[in-house]
């Protein structure tokens, strides 16, 4: 009965494969990712055939699977807090640190621009400080017993 139903899934996966790797394309907005994350989504699928319901559109709880995936994707590398700079350089700069590894140039402006940032009243400064690191608005607010309006006001 399982494998009926694998099959089942995996033909219903190979008739919105094309719908899926484009909407793949549109999320990641690259082909290598996109084909990851098609992967990644088709796996998904296929492990938890059981869990679809017989009857429910399958494409739009492919593409859920798919969103999700990409969502929590995105949400692990901006928690890695690593950004690499896309110039022929390739100098990998680390976000959430207070030190940089990069030329010396680069360690003046960021200890200029945290001079500055350090003279902004407390209401301002701890609340750019979090978001900079990583934190989402609503952790932010949370943390800081202040709506979520305030704190996004505060930081833009």
């Amino acid at each position: 009965m399982i494998y009926a139903i694998q099959n089942q899934i995996q033909e219903q996966l190979d008739n919105i494969s094309g719908s899926l790797r484009a909407f793949s394309l549109k999320l990641t907005g690259n082909t290598v990712d996109a084909e990851d994350l098609y992967q990644d989504t088709a796996l998904r699928i296929i492990t938890n055939a059981d869990k679809y319901r017989q009857g429910t559109n399958f494409k739009a709880w492919a593409v859920t699977i798919m969103r999700n995936i990409f969502i929590n994707n995105y949400r692990k590398k901006v928690r890695r807090n690593m950004i690499i700079d896309q110039t022929p350089n390739n100098y990998y700069i680390n976000s959430g640190d207070k030190l940089v590894e990069n030329d010396g140039e680069t360690n003046v402006a960021y200890n200029e621009l945290m001079k500055m940032v350090n003279t902004l009243p407390d209401d301002f400064r701890r609340p750019f400080l979090m978001a900079y690191q990583g934190f989402k608005y609503d952790e932010i607010a949370e943390q800081l017993g202040s709506p979520l309006g305030t704190i996004k006001s505060r930081i833009f």
